[in-house]
């Protein structure tokens, strides 16, 4: 068995409308004014410090995160047409 880092978004914040408004979601009910200070109040509580995807459409952050995944190796195939196994 091998081992594979695999990527995966979790989401933080989402968009308080009207404007540029931000709630977290480990905060709710704080509307929070502008994206950076957003980042800046969820880096502070959380101390994670790595990757973000904005899906500003959408009105959603994340972080993406890693985790490592078990990946089991395929087994040799063997050609028994001719009988040489």
């Amino acid at each position: 068995m091998g081992v594979e880092l695999e990527e995966f978004n979790e989401l933080i914040a989402e968009r308080v409308p009207p404007g540029d408004n931000w709630e977290l979601t480990i905060d709710k009910g704080n509307p929070i004014e502008g994206l950076v200070q957003t980042l800046t109040l969820y880096m502070r509580k959380t101390g994670f410090k790595g990757h973000y995807r904005l899906e500003p459409l959408n009105g959603k952050l994340f972080v993406i995160k890693q985790q490592e995944v078990e990946v089991e190796e395929p087994e040799d195939f063997i050609y028994d047409l001719y009988g040489e196994k």
